[in-house]
């Protein structure tokens, strides 16, 4: 499986002194390919997240084109879009991003809820992973009750329940101490390793000892 992208960029209206365009992507062109972690660093506003989205299915590009398998994805309908992303790609995104309302493992089986078709397996899946992530003693709680490391696991764990093609993560370490930040690398490590593949955007100088391949971008281009 190889999802690529050509000449992808992505422009915003932003009025200045010379322009009303903002270029934060610029004619960018990856492949992330399975069984491969590649980490993708640079300082905050380089364009790693608008990049990331736009690889990921949530960002229409400005030009260019992203495709699984050789398949452009904004080819899709929305709803077709829609349903490969849920059913092929885990993102964990910045920040806690669970729902107050639900216990842990309702949160880690929310991708399941959207189309209704978890099995009993799904469900024991979900439960295996927990445990490897060191949660599973945690399955009743609400989001209130767990620290920022837990949360993080727990976001781990949603992203991968359906075991996808390709994993997303975006700066997965940023607000982590070091115990957490190896459990978190190392997971991601363990997943591209056992097929998927993982990218991860990140300004942590920790991850590029976890790195397949190492990319840097600046000013919206990969350098």
């Amino acid at each position: 499986m190889i999802l690529s992208a050509s000449g992808l960029t992505k422009s915003f209206y932003r009025k200045t002194a010379n322009s009303n365009r903002f270029t934060a992507v610029d004619d960018v062109s990856i492949e992330l390919k399975d069984g491969v972690l590649t980490v993708l660093m640079g300082r905050s506003g380089s364009g790693k997240t608008t990049l990331m989205n736009m690889l990921s299915g949530l960002l229409q590009p400005s030009s260019g084109s992203v495709e699984l398998d050789g398949k452009d994805i904004y080819s899709l309908g929305d709803k077709e879009l829609s349903r490969l992303r849920n059913r092929s790609f885990g993102m964990i995104p910045q920040g806690q991003t669970a729902v107050s309302s639900l216990d842990i493992f309702e949160n880690i089986m929310l991708p399941f809820f959207l189309y209704k078709d978890s099995t009993p397996q799904d469900e024991e899946y979900a439960r295996e992973l927990m445990k490897r992530l060191d949660i599973a003693h945690l399955e009743a709680a609400k989001p209130a009750e767990l620290s920022g490391g837990e949360l993080r696991r727990m976001a781990i764990a949603r992203a991968v329940v359906r075991k996808p093609m390709v994993i997303f993560a975006d700066e997965p370490t940023g607000d982590l101490d070091d115990e957490n930040t190896s459990v978190v690398f190392e997971f991601l490590k363990e997943s591209a390793h056992q097929g998927a593949a993982v990218m991860v955007v990140t300004h942590e100088n920790d991850a590029k000892s976890y790195a397949d391949t190492l990319l840097e971008m600046k000013s919206g281009k990969i350098v």
